[in-house]
């Protein structure tokens, strides 16, 4: 059967859907139209949806073609921009982005994304929060400073609210993954690790399920810590990182910054680097892979941390 591939743009209120030279209309983003729409991306034969990871707007989107068995393909943000560019697609409306998108399911054919367990399905939804919440007191923490006393005891309130929320959804995800025996023991694995604490365990279940399935270059290129090339000619360009999750990515960086101090190999890792010349954030970054493959090779084996064996091949036979 031949390719159909439709494009959704997701905005918080709407969905504009394109199948390029077939049909293009819009939804609303609420659950009954989500699944009117699924219904008609059946009629239609649609044999690929590609759409943007925006924050969570998609959610239900995802979750209702899975359901339909509809195969859906979920893309960086960043990757599409850039495909818009090189397309010489420079105006910008919901629709163009759609038609895009479409486009990029096209020439692409992205891998499409694995439904996720109703437990990661939660657990996800738990870091989510848990990263929201974070974010919004750091944004009350920087204002608290310019405001009037008056003011000041406000979010001084707001900032006991968050913390104390933070709190409760850190117990949830407590309790979620030592309810559940897969999430337990990956999670007692990651942990064994210097470095790695409960945000950075929590995380990789929820938003980084292939972890231990894939090989180190794999990983690495998924989460956006692989070293990309720039180079012309005879010029050897600096080396960068790019795209990938970026969700995990932010906690992993941290983690790679304690490690750099707690873990040996890490401290290790930072320490030659630094001697180098090499930016601090260079350094961090090649923590934060060394870190991320670290896990993968464990995870893969089942092995939890052992500081006398390689942890990236596992114990000497």
């Amino acid at each position: 059967m031949e390719a159909r591939v439709a494009g959704i743009d997701v905005a918080k209120a709407s969905l504009e859907i394109a199948v390029r030279g077939i049909r293009q209309w819009s939804h609303p983003n609420n659950l009954k139209s989500v699944s009117a729409l699924v219904e008609e991306l059946q009629r239609l034969k649609i044999t690929l949806v590609v759409l943007e990871a925006t924050g969570g707007y998609e959610r239900a989107v995802v979750k209702a073609l899975h359901e339909a068995k509809v195969p859906v393909a979920v893309v960086n943000p960043r990757q599409m921009h850039d495909f818009a560019k090189a397309t010489g697609q420079l105006a910008k409306t919901d629709a163009l982005d759609a038609e895009v998108i479409a486009l990029y399911g096209e020439l692409m054919q992205p891998k499409p994304r694995p439904p996720p367990s109703p437990e990661t399905e939660r657990l996800e939804r738990l870091v989510t929060r848990r990263r929201q919440v974070v974010d919004m007191a750091a944004a009350e923490k920087n204002r608290h400073s310019g405001l009037a006393a008056e003011e000041r005891e406000h979010v001084a309130a707001h900032l006991d609210w968050f913390e104390t929320e933070v709190a409760r959804l850190d117990k949830e995800l407590h309790d979620t993954i030592k309810s559940i025996p897969a999430f337990r023991q990956r999670a007692k694995i990651l942990r064994s690790v210097p470095g790695v604490g409960p945000v950075l365990a929590s995380t990789l279940l929820a938003q980084l399920p292939e972890l231990g399935s894939l090989n180190r270059a794999q990983i690495a290129a998924l989460v956006g810590v692989a070293p990309l090339n720039s180079d012309s000619g005879q010029r050897t360009g600096r080396r960068f990182v790019w795209g990938g999750r970026a969700s995990v990515r932010q906690v992993l960086y941290m983690a790679a910054m304690v490690g750099s101090k707690r873990n040996p190999r890490l401290r290790a890792l930072y320490q030659r680097l630094v001697e180098k010349k090499k930016p601090a954030k260079v350094a961090l970054t090649a923590c934060m892979r060394k870190l991320l493959v670290t896990l993968n090779a464990m995870l893969k084996a089942n092995a939890a941390w052992q500081p006398s064996h390689s942890p990236t091949l596992g114990p000497k036979r």
